[in-house]
């Protein structure tokens, strides 16, 4: 009798156990699409779409990781297309600006947002004449499958400073929403400098130093003809993109604070671009090894940058720092006037 209830015993618990084996598995593969949980989350008209008032669930797209995926590497049937309802729409928003101010950073952070799909390349359709003149069709299939209800965004920090541009943005879409992000000037276009040297560097070319190019030898006054100085200057170049687009459909990002403190200027993001607040500080944790934030889309995908981000500058003579300083001065000034948001720049 007793051996039988000891076998009886043994059968119970090896069940109990397979139970709880099969239960911490599905938890597991449920994992990546807790959002499901949450509430169903309205995309207004203003994302567009045919369906732009119907309702889906966020994180239903799980597509972003898994089928869309599949799409951009060509691996999908017309069909395929065509049942999960997906097409390739041209951007309703465009980081257009500027090289070094973490225009690379920004995109993949918005790309935590369930209802934000981007481009993986930057496509220089508008900075490019030859891609240009391919039109605008051209442009739309080097965009990604998304829903119709999602934001695509693109990125080519070279559209902030070629001149054609804002003209040419404007005739695809002239209620785009734009995004500039910008850094400190001298920080920035030491940044500028360091990416270059870097590249000329792994070619065993010389270059010169920074501050041979950042200060006219024959004047001792900054060098506005060196492309870095140039660029840093943001007022000269947002004042030609304001002969075509209102000051209200530009957001400022600070890229400083981006890099020390992502979650607040990415909910101002949201804010700008009418999005429901989806990204959290769980989605953005500090990896010490690498001194930058990285980001979590859930407890099994995570994602750093690129290992060249966050290069090392070179020491820079602090005279040189100083002039470039009080050469941007004014420019900072009139900067923060025209866009409404001061930034704590020297």
């Amino acid at each position: 009798m007793l051996f039988k209830q000891q076998a009886w015993l043994r059968q119970k618990l090896l069940v109990l156990g397979s139970l709880a084996v099969g239960s911490l598995l599905y938890l597991v593969a449920r994992v990546g699409s807790l959002d499901r949980l949450q509430p169903i989350c309205p995309i207004e008209g203003r994302l567009g779409g045919a369906r732009s008032q119907a309702e889906f669930p966020l994180r239903a797209l799980q597509f972003k990781r898994g089928l869309l995926h599949e799409f951009r590497k060509g691996n999908a049937s017309k069909e395929q297309v065509r049942l999960h309802d997906l097409v390739q729409q041209l951007p309703k928003a465009i980081i257009i600006g500027v090289r070094k101010g973490g225009t690379r950073a920004l995109l993949e952070m918005l790309n935590l947002h369930p209802a934000v799909v981007k481009a993986s390349q930057e496509i220089h359709f508008f900075d490019n004449d030859e891609n240009y003149g391919k039109g605008i069709e051209w442009y739309r299939k080097k965009m990604p499958f998304s829903y119709p209800q999602q934001i695509t965004i693109e990125k080519s920090p070279a559209y902030f400073i070629t001149e054609e541009v804002p003209e040419r943005i404007y005739k695809m879409n002239s209620s785009i929403k734009l995004l500039i992000i910008v850094r400190e000037p001298t920080t920035r276009a030491i940044s500028d400098y360091t990416q270059v040297l870097e590249g000329k560097e792994r070619k065993n070319k010389t270059y010169y130093k920074f501050e041979k190019l950042a200060i006219d030898p024959n004047t001792c006054e900054v060098n506005t003809k060196y492309k870095a100085v140039r660029t840093s200057i943001y007022t000269k170049h947002l004042e030609r993109w304001l002969k075509y687009f209102p000051i209200e459909q530009f957001h400022v990002v600070d890229g400083d604070r981006l890099i020390t403190e992502p979650l607040p200027e990415l909910q101002l993001v949201e804010k700008f671009l009418n999005l429901p607040p989806r990204i959290s500080q769980y989605n953005l944790y500090f990896n010490a090894t690498r001194g930058f934030y990285c980001l979590r889309f859930n407890i099994i995908f995570n994602k750093c940058l690129a290992g060249s981000k966050g290069r090392i500058h070179p020491e820079v003579d602090p005279s040189v720092i100083t002039k470039l300083h009080k050469f941007f001065h004014p420019f900072n000034q009139k900067f923060y006037q025209i866009t409404g948001r001061t930034l704590n720049w020297p």
